[in-house]
Formats: C-alpha cells, sequence, structure tokens
C-alpha cells in the first residue's frame, strides 16, 4: 500500500526527480569508516529482488542478505539511504516490529531477535520503496537517471560510484563490503529489458512485467547496476589465448544498430591486448558485457556502462570502451582495498590506454597520449595520503584530494616506474597485483583487495630493490621531483630537488651529441661533459615523471583562456 501511495504521489506532483532531499553526510560518503558490527560479518549472498517503474520513477525493494558471523554480533549495521522508506524487516523469517530498526542517517541498524555467535549465520529480508536519488550529472554524481530514447521510451540506469551503493539497496557501503555471490532479479514494464551484472538466468513475464535474473560472483558494491531499455542485443564469442571462450555481449538501442555493430569489433581487441598484456580476462566465466546508457559510462563489473555515442579518437578507437574494460582488471579483479588507494583502479586502468596504442598502432601513438595526459597534472594533493578515505575526499580537489591526478598522474608515475625497473618486472608486479599470483589460469580467478603498500613490496621484490624512494616522492607527496640543470664550464651538474628534501637517486639519460649517458644519481646528483659547440638533451626518451616550467606555463595559459572565455 506504501509503494503504490509513493506512486500516485510522483505522478500527481511530478516531484520525485526534480525535488528531492538532500543525501545525509553518511549516505554521500561512500567508503566511510565501517563501524564494528560491519567488520564482524562475512557477507555470503546478497538476493536483490528490484521493480523498476520509469512512469512513476520508483522502486520496490525485497532483498535477502546471508551474513557469517565472524565475531559475537548483536545487531546487523548496513547502509541504506533514508529517503527510501522501509517497509519490513525480517530476520530469519522473523517479521521484526519496526521498533527493531531504526535508520535515521542512512546508517540502517537492526537488533537481531537473538544475538549470533562466532559462526553463524543469518538471513537479513528488507523490504522498502520509494524514489531513489536521482544523479544531477551522471556518473560524476551518483544516482538513477531516467531517460528516454530518441524514441520515446523509457531508458534508465544507475551510476553509484561515488555516492555508493546504498543509493538504492541495503548494502556494506565499502570497497571491502563485496558480497561473495549477487542474484539480482529486475523487474521492469514489458517489453523492456534488464541487462544486469553476471550470468543470465533467464526471464519471466506476468501481467505486463518482466523479471530478468543474473546471477555474479564477487561484484563490486557499486559494480550492482540498473540498465533498463528497449535493448536489443549483439553475441559474439572470443576465444582466448588461454584456451577458454568468454561471451562478448552489446546491449545496444535499437536506433544505434549500425554503429554497435562497428563497436562490437572492437571488443575483441581490447580482450586479446589485456589477455597478453595483464593476463586472463577476470570474468570468462561469465561474459565481456557493455550496455549502453543515457550517462557517460562507468565500470560496472561484466556489464560496462557505455554512453559515448560511438565516438572515435584521433587513434582510432572508442577510448572509454576501453578505459571501462579496464577497470574489469583494475578496479573489479582488484579492488582497492580502501578509497585511499583509488590510484590502483585509475592511474593502472588510465596507463592502459597508452599501453594500448603501443600495442594497437606503435611508439608515436604511445607517447602522444602520454603528453596529452602530462599537461593535465595538477600535483595539489599526493596521491595517497596514507590513511583511510571516503571516496569524496579523493577524487574532490577541494576538499584536498588529488582529483583527476589519481588518473594522469597515476599514469605517468607507472609509465616512469616501467622505465626504472624494466618490462619484466614491471608487468610482474602489476599482474601479481591484479591477481594475487604471476601465473594466472582462467577458473582459478577470484577478485581481491589490493593497497598502495603491498603494490610497493611487489615491485621492490620483482626489481629485486628497494624502491620506497621512488614511491615516497611520487605516491606520498604532491610535488614532483625538479631536475636542477647547472651548466659548469665544459660540463652540466644535475641535481634532483623533492619537495620534503627526500634522496631520490632516479637514474637520468642526457644525450650529448649523438651519445646517451646515464647518470646513476646515486646520492641525488651527477655531472657530465659537454664539449664547447656540443647540443644535449635531458631525458631524451621521455622516461621521467618531472617537474618541468614549459608544461606550467601552458596550464597557467589555459587556465587564463578559459577564464576569459568564460
Amino acid at each position: 500500500m506504501k509503494s503504490a501511495l509513493i506512486v500516485a504521489a510522483c505522478l500527481a506532483l511530478s516531484a520525485c526527480a526534480t525535488s528531492q532531499a538532500p543525501l545525509t553526510a553518511r549516505t554521500a560518503a561512500s567508503g566511510a569508516e565501517r563501524p564494528a558490527e560491519q567488520l564482524a560479518v562475512l557477507f555470503e549472498h546478497a538476493d536483490l529482488g528490484l521493480r523498476i517503474d520509469p512512469r512513476s520513477r520508483t522502486i520496490v525493494g525485497d532483498v535477502t542478505l546471508t551474513f557469517k558471523a565472524t565475531s559475537a554480533l548483536a545487531r546487523i549495521v548496513l547502509d541504506l539511504d533514508s529517503q527510501l522508506p522501509i517497509d519490513a524487516i525480517a530476520i530469519d523469517g522473523q517479521a521484526l516490529p519496526s521498533t527493531a530498526w531504526s535508520n535515521p542517517d542512512g546508517q540502517l541498524t537492526i537488533k537481531l531477535p537473538q544475538a549470533l555467535a562466532a559462526g553463524e549465520r543469518v538471513k537479513v529480508r528488507v523490504q522498502y520503496h520509494g524514489a531513489p536519488h536521482v544523479a544531477k550529472k551522471a556518473p560524476w554524481d551518483g544516482g538513477f537517471v531516467w531517460s528516454t530514447t530518441p524514441d520515446g521510451q523509457p531508458w534508465v540506469a544507475s551510476a553509484v560510484q561515488g555516492e555508493g551503493c546504498d543509493l538504492f539497496w541495503p548494502c556494506i557501503d565499502h570497497p571491502q563490503g563485496k558480497a561473495l555471490l549477487v542474484d539480482q532479479h529486475i523487474s521492469v514494464p514489458a517489453p523492456l529489458v534488464a541487462a544486469g551484472a553476471g550470468v543470465a538466468l533467464g526471464m519471466d513475464e506476468k501481467d505486463g512485467w518482466r523479471t530478468w535474473h543474473w546471477r555474479a560472483k564477487n561484484p563490486s558494491t557499486y559494480g550492482i547496476s540498473v540498465n533498463v531499455g528497449p535493448y536489443k542485443l549483439l553475441s559474439e564469442a572470443y576465444r582466448s589465448r588461454f584456451g577458454n571462450t568468454i561471451p562478448l555481449r552489446f546491449w545496444y538501442l535499437p536506433s544505434s544498430e549500425a554503429k554497435a555493430k562497428e563497436l562490437l569489433k572492437e571488443f575483441s581487441l581490447v580482450l586479446d591486448f589485456f589477455e597478453s598484456t595483464i593476463g586472463p580476462y577476470p570474468f570468462g566465466d561469465e561474459k565481456m558485457g557493455v550496455v549502453e546508457t543515457p550517462h557517460k559510462g562507468m565500470e560496472h563489473q561484466t556489464i560496462n556502462a557505455y554512453g559515448n555515442e560511438y565516438a572515435k579518437t584521433m587513434y582510432g578507437y572508442d577510448d572509454l570502451l576501453q578505459h571501462e574494460f579496464a577497470h574489469e582488471y583494475f578496479g573489479n579483479q582488484v579492488t582497492n582495498a580502501n578509497w585511499d588507494d583509488m590510484w590502483i583502479h585509475e592511474g593502472l586502468g588510465s596507463y592502459m590506454q597508452p599501453l594500448y596504442m603501443q600495442y594497437l598502432r606503435g611508439d608515436q601513438e604511445y607517447y602522444a597520449a602520454l603528453m596529452r595526459m602530462r599537461a593535465g597534472v595538477a600535483n595539489k594533493a599526493p596521491l595517497v595520503s596514507g590513511s583511510a578515505r571516503a571516496e569524496e575526499d579523493v577524487y574532490d580537489q577541494k576538499r584536498g584530494g588529488p582529483g583527476q591526478d589519481i588518473y594522469v598522474k597515476g599514469a605517468l608515475v607507472m609509465h616512469t616506474l616501467r622505465n626504472l625497473v624494466g618490462d619484466a618486472a614491471f608487468f610482474k608486479a602489476v599482474r601479481q597485483e591484479v591477481y594475487g599470483t604471476d601465473t594466472p589460469l582462467p577458473g582459478t580467478l577470484v577478485p581481491r583487495y589490493g593497497s598502495t603498500t603491498e603494490f610497493i613490496a611487489l615491485v621492490n621484490a620483482a626489481s629485486g630493490r628497494d624502491l620506497k624512494w621512488f614511491f615516497d616522492v611520487y605516491m606520498y607527496q604532491a610535488a614532483l621531483p625538479e631536475l636542477v640543470v647547472t651548466p659548469v664550464g665544459a660540463s652540466l651538474t644535475l641535481r634532483w630537488k623533492t619537495e620534503k628534501n627526500t634522496p631520490f637517486p632516479m637514474p637520468v639519460e642526457v644525450r650529448v651529441g649523438d651519445r646517451i649517458e646515464t647518470l646513476a644519481m646515486a646520492d641525488g646528483s651527477g655531472s657530465i661533459s659537454v664539449p664547447a659547440g656540443s647540443t644535449y638533451t635531458i631525458d631524451p626518451h621521455s622516461k621521467l615523471l618531472r617537474r618541468l616550467e614549459h608544461i606550467e606555463a601552458y596550464q597557467a595559459y589555459e587556465k587564463s583562456r578559459r577564464k576569459k572565455d568564460n
């Protein structure tokens, strides 16, 4: 009855999407510190029933969550937007009185009828309804997108990376809040299609509604998504270099058919690059899935959102398709243990684009892609703070976060690291970060959590060197190292200068005339002879990320130009 009243109210007032209460601080802050109750459970299974009504822009949820207690537990604590009213909660089939739960600020606290001992399991059923938070500009802010196709049919999507899964289902809104198994049952008005994560388990149709069933293993918390539209489906199979066959699936709008068929041709190219460069596709037993969405895109596990309007870059490929797919490795297979380690998702994921260009086109495109990134490095905050952080504290420079540097600076740091340790050590460390092993095989892969400290240890082990100094400067300091070059008679002296006078023994190549010499810079300084009349170039092969005055001058010019244009 409450659901029907909400629907009627939305229809009468047309206010559910245009007038909405602001999110509470807890709901808006994805990845906030978890309470003890959330740390005391293993999230084994989520069974998500969602009824999506595009006409009223509302949802009805019926969700059953299975937890195993790892220590004694008297309460279950979940995250759910308090703007979604709760109709009922049951514990192991026993209905609870409304006094047994509270959700004043988005932290749903449920008192158990009986306390759990370590090792015991509990099933928590939550029934709720309402108008989910609407994104103003997805995916840059989180929420639902209620849209229509060019011919006026409902087109609905969710994108909740920033604000979290609690915008539309009760969950543990933290990178380490994954369920081991998620079943989705998405009901939509016929003949609409709901494309989901994992493996398709069929569709039921009754009384003008279709319920689409999906099952996914270990999906990321924000990787569970809603994708509804009058979709058509393109299907192919990719024969992996590792011997398995991977289903390729693309849900697209009928008006996009010709372009969709062209884009599908890129799927196999992208897959082969990642499998040859990093290792086996982590979700080959499910699918490589893409769905056309009314927002730009997001790395929803095995069902990546795609809204790039089939654009191609000057390099002749769809960069959004490739970038979101990179997150199947960096984001979904290896997930940051905390948002503070988000460069693992975005920096490594972004570095895959220059590498893809090197694989697909050659060195010119590789360096051109890196140069475009270099122009965007801001250096306002360290990539990593060393402390637990919420998502917005990382992405928002106004809140002291590194912002877009986790993409561009993170990628350039990886480029520099690769040149320092060599391909063998670099890719071994990356592979171990992704899979937890250097010899991954299809059918044996389990998503895992990674961290900056772990990656540093892996690089040290793979290279046989202690590279703490490298990461101290590039990850934990905001300013780039500066190479001070001073002519002294017939020679040059070079000295590294860092933000905190941190030791930085980074080798430097110098080209004098037609020869290249590598200066060890063991104590952060070095010198080289430059005969009279000789020319010289510092770092002639662009191996190093360092402060460059001409880049800063260009950035200042661009900033003033944009200010003038506005």
